[in-house]
């Protein structure tokens, strides 16, 4: 456990501790935070049109994901119809892991983020822990809860000090450029004059964005690992491991791995577990196998569903300097195939749990971060970037199979500590509306509206009507087959009177969330002189010198 817990968070053990004593009879949790996906790719949700590999819009069925295991855990358990994140990566995590919107802890859209001045002169990016210093990872640890983090962080700061007790990451962080097993990596080199992105592996000019390799061949750190007293280490970190290390390795088979790991070690110790599993699947990438292939999401490994459980080709990768031979054992590129092994993933996670005997009493949850790159992802145009999938399993819940509900990331906070037992003090605000009431009553609804965000843009709907990030109105009483195309309200004269009432009500809600140009960094600090933002809307009072930011491709 982190030595670094925020002083609130002490206050906060002291009101739960009356429920630490009976953790081991608590249900293990276990969030799979997927990435970039937005909730049409599934088929559960019954869109027509999904993603082609090279991102946009399609109907042709051999791109759209097969997802038996996930289509069987949201029957089993349910699945919800509107889940809102926000348009992109850190914001949406810092919905998740804080159940806050931006206006508290100012994460705003990426390359947008609030900073605190500290007392050296220097501005910084304001970590999580400092703005909202209760999080999921804190609430479980206090309940009792082993905490591990898996995937994609995504977070600026010490990495110790989010309420997890360990982790493996496939890390984005290119601050870390000392890993010596992999160069599946990128660096910027002066050519010509110009600044050119190279990459590493064939030391050639790359057409990309930059980034480190969390897919084939990857960039693995573990923290807190019991194999070392170090708080961070690279891996392969054993003889055995840097043997198999190679070509072959998948990123997201060894977080899966760790985290398996850690589940064993847990239940031998008779603990539960909250494991936060933030994949990178989904997420568009370099093909460094390709490096010419102009598609977005780089192939995965083969699986099989033979109607009962998967199969897995083991993957053959040879070749050296960007010339590769996959050999047949990787699927070609697309996000269909990203999705497919998310279901594969959670198939062996129900299997895992079965074997441990924990399955009864392990609640399983499938979410994702923002939209589909290419479609949604850093779109405020009316949900695309914010609509995402969400399944949960969970023993003893009253709901099952579809519920025509809104959810916020947000909720998540007030849900798991619901599920743990840790009470949140009374005057540390948050956002989020518990769902677990919703799950295990009679209540037939769970919340009114749902909220999101990109830089200045505010985006809201209930279930009548939706404002999008540009001001426009939507009718969205009924859902379009591709669930977007909803009627636009460009006459308000003519418009209904409902909808008009709720344009009101609507537009109230949003206004204390609505701090982007008036509070934008972190309460009591000047704005920094040197710094840009992102995107202002013409009513706003812009803070001085201040330039439009480009988003950062995370």
């Amino acid at each position: 456990m982190s030595h670094h817990l925020p002083l609130v968070l002490f206050t906060f053990a002291t009101l739960v501790a009356s429920s630490v004593s009976h953790a081991a009879d608590k249900p293990n949790i276990i969030l799979l935070f997927a990435d970039d996906i937005s909730a049409r790719e599934l088929p559960l949700y019954g869109s027509t049109v999904w993603s082609p590999p090279e991102g946009g819009d399609t109907r042709d069925m051999q791109y759209r994901a097969e997802t038996p295991v996930l289509d069987e855990l949201a029957n089993e358990g349910c699945w919800v119809k509107t889940t809102w994140a926000t348009t992109v990566c850190s914001p949406s995590r810092a919905m998740m892991m804080t159940g806050r919107y931006a206006h508290r802890h100012k994460w705003w859209t990426n390359g947008d983020i609030g900073e605190v001045l500290r007392p050296n002169g220097n501005y910084e990016k304001w970590p999580l822990y400092e703005s909202s210093p209760i999080q999921l990872g804190h609430i479980a640890q206090q309940a009792g809860y082993g905490t591990f983090w898996a995937g994609k962080t995504q977070m600026v700061g010490d990495l110790t000090r989010f309420g997890f007790d360990e982790g493996c990451f496939t890390p984005g962080n290119l601050s870390d450029k000392d890993n010596p097993y992999t160069d599946f990596k990128h660096i910027y080199r002066k050519q010509g004059g110009e600044r050119i992105l190279i990459n590493v592996d064939s030391d050639k000019p790359a057409d990309t964005y930059m980034q480190h390799g969390w897919y084939w061949y990857p960039h693995v750190r573990l923290m807190n690992h019991p194999s070392s007293s170090q708080e961070f280490q690279w891996w392969p970190n054993t003889a055995e491991s840097r043997d198999d290390f190679g070509l072959h390795t998948y990123g997201p088979d060894v977080e899966l791995d760790f985290v398996f790991e850690y589940m064993d070690r847990q239940q031998a110790k008779k603990e539960p577990f909250f494991v936060y599993h933030c994949s990178h699947l989904g997420h568009d990438a370099f093909d460094w196998f390709d490096p010419e292939e102009n598609t977005k999401w780089p192939g995965a490994p083969i699986v099989h569903w033979d109607g009962t459980g998967y199969t897995r080709v083991e993957p053959k990768i040879t070749g050296d300097e960007g010339q590769y031979d996959t050999h047949g054992t990787v699927t070609e590129p697309g996000i269909h195939n990203h999705v497919n092994y998310l279901d594969y993933q959670m198939w062996l996670y129900r299997r895992k749990l079965d074997k441990m005997g924990i399955a009864d009493n392990t609640i399983l949850i499938f979410c994702a971060d923002n939209g589909t790159s290419g479609y949604g992802k850093h779109q405020s145009d009316r949900q695309k970037g914010t609509h995402v999938p969400l399944i949960i399993y969970a023993p003893g819940m009253t709901k099952l199979g579809e519920q025509d509900i809104l959810v916020n990331l947000c909720d998540f906070l007030p849900t798991i500590a619901d599920i743990v037992g840790a009470k949140i003090p009374s005057d540390y605000p948050i956002d989020g509306v518990s769902l677990w009431p919703y799950l295990t009553t009679d209540k037939a609804e769970h919340r009114e509206w749902i909220y999101a965000y990109r830089g200045a843009d505010t985006l809201i709907r209930n279930k009548y009507l939706m404002k999008d990030g540009n001001d426009r109105w939507w009718d969205v009483r009924e859902q379009p087959d591709d669930l977007i195309s909803y009627p636009k309200i460009d006459n308000w004269n003519d418009a209904l009177e409902l909808h008009r009432e709720q344009r009101d009500r609507l537009t109230k809600i949003v206004e204390p969330f609505d701090q982007h140009d008036i509070e934008h960094d972190a309460p009591g600090t000047p704005p920094n002189p040197n710094a840009s933002y992102g995107k202002k809307r013409k009513n706003k009072k812009q803070k001085p010198d201040q330039k439009k930011k480009g988003v950062l491709k995370n």
